[in-house]
This record gives structure tokens, C-alpha cells and sequence, in this order.
């Protein structure tokens, strides 16, 4: 019955140091990194207390997890040049599905003018640089057939000098 209750008592400690270990602070005190500075006035100025009240304006309580407070107006991670260039060099290609958010353009078959040959094409756009690392595009012939190295080169690189012309053309450069 003694070892039972030492044991309770010592798991219970255990657990509220633990618990104000996370706290920052700790259960003594003030925390070593925080600082205190003079203002002008002569007044003392806690510094680890003011980013604690901006943490909390921020929005750090558990109900904020399941709010949507997010702005609508938040640029996406995807150039949108190199967006629009790619919707306009493979336009010849009906669109199957595209996601801004992760950057992904799935393209039907479609035949280019004076071209005899279908193709399909895949674009990943994964970085906001207009950049040519920023572009990988995955290209397929009719009936699954290969296509050459040079000719996904070729659509890469017009898509690139599309995305290049908008940029200059938007005046932003």
C-alpha cells in the first residue's frame, strides 16, 4: 500500500515537471534566454513575454487547428508564367486536369498543326522561380510509344521562351 502510493506520488511530479518543462519557462521561473531591457521611460521590458502575447494574437490555441483562417488572396507556389506558357504552347492538347496547388497539367492526346504523330503530355511545375529547373515536362506518343529525349528538350524550351515573353511582356522584368 506505501510502495503504491510513493509510486502515484512520484508519477504524478514526474508528469508536472514534465508538463512545465513544455511550458518554456519552466515550473521556476523566468527561462534563461529570456531578457529584460529598460524602454525609455525607465520602465522594465520583457521581451519573452511580448513574443508570447504575439504567439497568442497569431492564433496558437488548439481551436485555431480547425478554423480556416488561412487568406485567400496567398500567391500559390507555382510560376504563373511558366503556368500560362505551358497552356499555351501544348494548346493544341485538351486538358484533363490541372492542380495550381501543386503544380500539375495533365494533357490529353492531341495532334500539333502539321504533325501527323498524337502525343500526351504531363507538366510539373515545382518551384515559383521561372527557371528551367522549375519545369519538368513528361511527353508519350500515341498507344504508349516512346518519345525521343530531343523532342521533350524542344517542348521544354518553348515553353521556357513563352514564359520568358509573357514575363518581359508583363513588365515585371
Amino acid at each position: 500500500m506505501a510502495i503504491t502510493r510513493i509510486l502515484k506520488a512520484t508519477t504524478v511530479c514526474t508528469l508536472v515537471f514534465a508538463l512545465s518543462a513544455c511550458g518554456g519557462s519552466g515550473i521556476f521561473g523566468k527561462g534563461k534566454n529570456e531578457r529584460r531591457e529598460n524602454d525609455a521611460n525607465g520602465f522594465s521590458r520583457d521581451y519573452d513575454s511580448a513574443a508570447r502575447a504575439n504567439a497568442v494574437k497569431k492564433g496558437s490555441r488548439l481551436a485555431d487547428l480547425f478554423t480556416n483562417n488561412d487568406d485567400p488572396n496567398v500567391t500559390l507556389k507555382v510560376n504563373k508564367y511558366l503556368w500560362k506558357a505551358s497552356l499555351d504552347v501544348l494548346n493544341f492538347m485538351p486538358v484533363e486536369a490541372a492542380d495550381p496547388f501543386t503544380g500539375t497539367i495533365a494533357m490529353g492526346y492531341g495532334r500539333p498543326q502539321g504533325g501527323g504523330r498524337a502525343y500526351r503530355a504531363t507538366v510539373f511545375i515545382t518551384d515559383p522561380a521561372l527557371d528551367a529547373r522549375s519545369l519538368r515536362v513528361s511527353l508519350q506518343g500515341a498507344g504508349g510509344a516512346a518519345v525521343s529525349n530531343q523532342t521533350a528538350r524542344a517542348v521544354e524550351d518553348a515553353i521556357l521562351t513563352r514564359a520568358r515573353q509573357l514575363r518581359i511582356a508583363d513588365g515585371k522584368l
